[in-house]
């Protein structure tokens, strides 16, 4: 539905987490009974998570945590474990560093380039702890990481910034192809980020095998503040969800819809869901854990831009084992731990047993859900009011 604007100009209301809420179905089921498990691009996963690849989620020791979880965490190419062959000093300074110099420390350390034998060493440490391989590179720098890393040694690629299109124009360098990638290391390609019917849709069409989808949402990052665009996610995940749905028609090829950041309680992951994603990408939640390499911080990844920083470093704490944070016990009542334990209850009280039926839980739009009836937990500071 549209809305005027002013004189002429009318826009679409869009809808975010706090905006909707779920409506329990004429049919539950015992939690016990609901499947986790997704398909995401032809790896079977046994639960619905990918970790984002930034420097204070994802390193090899993190990554085969959470791939013994059941989930999929990936390894930023550009980041400090492809910089440094020991990244602990640099991630020192930046978790050190005082508020008012994050910035230009974090600057200062994403200095240092990228190096090809690091990449392949980084690659060659998670394939030894166990971990499935899960790997980004910028689209930009996307060619020259498929050529280094060859074929065979990924199980998958990522290819994200902040927007990518199927129809990007550069004088700079030649846009990726998406299929091109895939077959040179032999693994799919999910592409991301978009946040509508049309760009999810192009993307598709383009290749991928996946898509992310979310501009500015996570934590850590200022996007929708320093650039103003973006689309709130339950919204960006239903139009995009859309266009999966009308590919698969016109190709017959599924293609996943991953919701990529915003998500901070069991019941932001339960609408990403009901809202159409397949499987959801997180990272604050993730840097909460002790694997994490973040040490209780967080930053997104053009937070270090030397020209136009779109990040900032934040404080999430350390709230236990990542194992804690995923299926609990939670030591919170705010819902930031036993994240699978909110959506397995979600999907059983929606009467969903699968992330596929959880696609049509109903869905209201319910501003007052969040504060209605919570006076006393938001004086009282409890319950995770906000």
């Amino acid at each position: 539905m549209e809305i005027e604007i002013g004189r002429g100009r009318k826009g679409r209301q869009t809808y975010g987490f706090d905006d909707v809420a779920l409506v329990p179905g004429g049919t539950t089921y015992d939690p016990e009974d609901v499947d986790l498990s997704c398909d995401l691009a032809g790896i079977r996963l046994g639960i619905p998570v990918l970790a984002s690849a930034m420097d204070a989620v994802v390193d090899p020791r993190s990554a085969a945590a959470l791939s013994e979880l059941g989930g999929l965490a990936v390894l930023h190419l550009q980041g400090l474990c492809c910089r440094y062959q020991d990244p602990a000093p640099a991630l020192e300074r930046i978790v050190s560093a005082p508020t008012d110099q994050a910035v230009g420390v974090l600057q200062e350390v994403y200095r240092e380039p990228v190096k090809d034998d690091l990449l392949l060493q980084r690659i060659e440490e998670m394939r030894k702890l166990g971990a499935k391989v899960a790997v980004s590179p910028t689209p930009a720098f996307s060619e020259h990481a498929a050529e280094v890393i060859g074929p065979g040694k990924i199980d998958v690629l990522v290819v994200a910034s902040t927007v990518t299109t199927a129809r990007h124009i550069s004088s700079r360098y030649q846009p990726p192809d998406f299929a091109a990638l895939s077959k040179r290391v032999q693994a799919p390609v999910i592409v991301g980020n978009c946040v509508s019917y049309q760009g999810a849709l192009d993307l598709m069409r383009a290749g991928a095998d996946g898509v992310l989808v979310g501009v500015g949402p996570g934590a850590a990052c200022t996007t929708r503040r320093v650039l103003g665009i973006g689309v709130p996610q339950v919204t960006a995940a239903v139009d995009c969800a859309a266009a999966r749905d009308d590919y698969h028609k016109e190709s017959g090829r599924r293609v996943a819809v991953i919701l990529d950041g915003g998500m901070r309680v069991g019941g932001d992951v339960a609408k990403a869901f009901a809202a159409g994603a397949d499987a959801i990408m997180i990272g604050s939640p993730l840097a909460m854990a002790e694997e994490a390499p973040g040490r209780g911080y967080h930053w997104g990844m053009a937070t270090p831009d030397p020209g136009l920083p779109r990040g900032t470093r934040v404080h999430v704490g350390i709230a236990g084992p990542m194992k804690e944070i995923l299926f609990g016990p939670a030591r919170k009542d705010d819902g930031t731990m036993n994240l699978m334990g909110a959506l397995r209850l979600a999907m059983a009280c929606c009467g969903a047993r699968t992330i596929a039926e959880m696609h049509e839980a109903e869905i209201v739009v319910a501003p007052a859900l969040p504060t209605e009836g919570k006076a006393q937990q938001r004086a009282q500071g409890v319950g995770g009011t906000r």
